[in-house]
């Protein structure tokens, strides 16, 4: 496999964006030799549902759109990050029984450390911020990868 991937792409701040993150997630892990059906592979769609998601809820209608950047290293560390132009950093809010929502971040940082990976949260130099978890890459074989996917 090749010593760095990249993938990435940008979608409408829309509710309807989610599925079309997870989706463009799920297959661009597929075509980097990660099944689909596989459990690590549920539990990336999972987070990435929740980044997407917060994308879209908590940017106040501030952040048109977010990108979607995933990134394989040495087959070793897989990056996925969402970012958006919204300038508001993600807090943890307190985990009410009757609470709705609000448990976005405390989902991923858990699946994302099950995974024996991590959390991070960074402001972007355009004032936005990216949320993004690293995770080890233990997939050995698979299709070879296309370096570089873009879509729209």
């Amino acid at each position: 496999m090749a010593d760095h991937l990249e993938a990435s792409v940008t979608l409408p701040s829309d509710p309807a964006s989610v599925a079309a993150a997870r989706t463009y997630v799920v297959s661009t892990l597929a075509e980097w030799g990660l099944p689909p059906e596989t459990e690590l592979a549920d539990t990336i769609r999972l987070i990435v549902s929740e980044l997407a998601t917060n994308a879209v809820l908590h940017t106040s209608g501030q952040s048109p759109t977010f990108t979607v950047a995933m990134e394989l290293d040495r087959d070793e560390q897989l990056r996925i990050g969402v970012t958006d132009s919204h300038p508001r950093l993600p807090k943890r809010l307190p985990a009410a029984v009757q609470q709705d929502n609000g448990r976005g971040l405390v989902i991923i940082r858990w699946l994302t450390a099950e995974c024996g990976g991590r959390l991070r949260v960074r402001p972007t130099r355009e004032g936005g911020k990216t949320v993004s978890i690293e995770l080890p890459w233990t997939v050995r074989a698979g299709p070879v990868p296309t370096a570089g996917k873009q879509e729209p």
